[in-house]
């Protein structure tokens, strides 16, 4: 990889201003300083600016917790999106949300630039469950419960993947949902078979990785490679 380009994904700057921090002689490789940005670098070669090392990312992988009214794109000429959300912090990189949630929906979002970790956690052949917390207008039943377990056909004919639920409160009107799927306003769908609506949604896991209680709505982090791992392997990371 080229210096400047190196710069400019790891120091989170322009190209341009990748050239002055060279033109400056503010980095160095391997301890000796660099002015040329047409330097190809050599796997193991160390890059620092002003004394300061950088470590390359291939990718970014972030955990957000979407508010109420923020739509789940990476841009929106009305909305604020949940890439808006992270303003300024990753110049260089085209994040996008792997799978959406309804712009009335909160919870874990999860954002990335890496089209092939996504891909894969959406597949349906992989089966990376998403976990929510729904709060519906009437008491959950037995029937619905058999219904999700053995599969809801919704209105149009749709046959979906077998799915769980269960009640969470006394009233039954709070339930835990876990689909391994993602189809159009699903949860919605489903409930709406039995003659019930969802008043409130909130996604609470992406595979094993649960969202973290810390964050408040808006607010968002960096995964570990520990927790990335979670996601598709269901090797469970649950906050308390």
């Amino acid at each position: 990889m080229r210096l400047d380009k190196y710069l400019a994904e790891t120091a989170q700057c322009t190209r341009s201003e990748a050239k002055t921090l060279l033109s400056r002689g503010r980095v160095t490789v391997n301890g000796a300083v660099c002015k040329k940005g047409d330097t190809q670098l050599r796997e193991g070669d160390s890059v620092a600016v002003d004394g300061a090392p950088l470590a390359y990312q291939q990718f970014v992988y972030l955990m957000l917790n979407k508010p109420e009214g923020v739509v789940s794109a990476s841009t929106d000429k009305r909305d604020t999106t949940v890439v808006d959300l992270i303003g300024d912090a990753y110049p260089r990189r085209e994040l996008f949300p792997a799978g959406r949630l309804d712009k009335t929906s909160t919870g874990f979002v999860l954002l990335t630039d890496d089209g092939g970790f996504a891909h894969e956690i959406l597949a349906p052949k992989r089966h990376v469950s998403k976990t929510y917390t729904v709060v519906i207008d009437t008491p959950l039943t037995e029937e619905m419960c058999k219904g999700f377990a053995e599969g809801v056909t919704l209105a149009d004919g749709t046959a979906l993947s077998p799915a769980e639920v269960e009640a969470l409160t006394p009233d039954s009107l709070t339930v835990k949902v876990r689909l391994r799927q993602g189809v159009y306003h699903q949860i919605k769908r489903m409930f709406g078979v039995y003659g019930a609506g969802v008043n409130a949604l909130h996604r609470d896991a992406i595979g094993g990785l649960a969202l973290d209680p810390a964050l408040a709505p808006g607010q968002w982090r960096e995964l570990s490679a520990e927790e990335v791992t979670a996601i598709t392997t269901g090797a469970g990371l649950l906050f308390t």
